[in-house]
């Protein structure tokens, strides 16, 4: 029997669109400020942001990876299925959403040689 999607784990995705010409800027607040608002905290197992290509560069997205539901919520709070957004961040959006996906069901992921089953497995430059 599979496990309740509360007790599996939570992919939280934070899905913008920015404003124009403000991609750029947003995905350096989130290098710095949403890395800090999740790094370290209880539950939270890594988190990746990028950016949309072609015609859809001011689409960015930062998703956080959460051992269960109730890590999210311990982190975020009671307003834990709202967007949490930093000072400045208003600014730079026109819209945005928050998700929150059971991942437990199937996961693999391989980047540049890089194998997430494979603990010594380093990414290739």
């Amino acid at each position: 029997m599979e496990n309740p999607p509360e007790s599996n784990t939570i992919m939280r995705l934070f899905h913008v669109r920015a404003k124009q010409g403000a991609a750029e800027n947003l995905m350096k607040k989130f290098a710095t400020i949403s890395v800090d608002v999740v790094r370290d905290e209880p539950g939270n197992e890594g988190y990746f942001f990028g950016r949309g290509v072609a015609f859809d560069e001011n689409t960015v997205v930062f998703a956080s990876f959460w051992k269960d539901l109730a890590s999210v919520r311990e982190r975020f709070g009671e307003n834990w299925q709202s967007s949490f957004l930093p000072e400045g961040y208003e600014d730079l959006i026109e819209t945005c959403w928050i998700q929150h996906i059971d991942v437990g069901a199937g996961w693999h992921v391989r980047f540049g040689g890089c194998d997430d089953r494979d603990p010594t497995s380093k990414r290739e430059n």
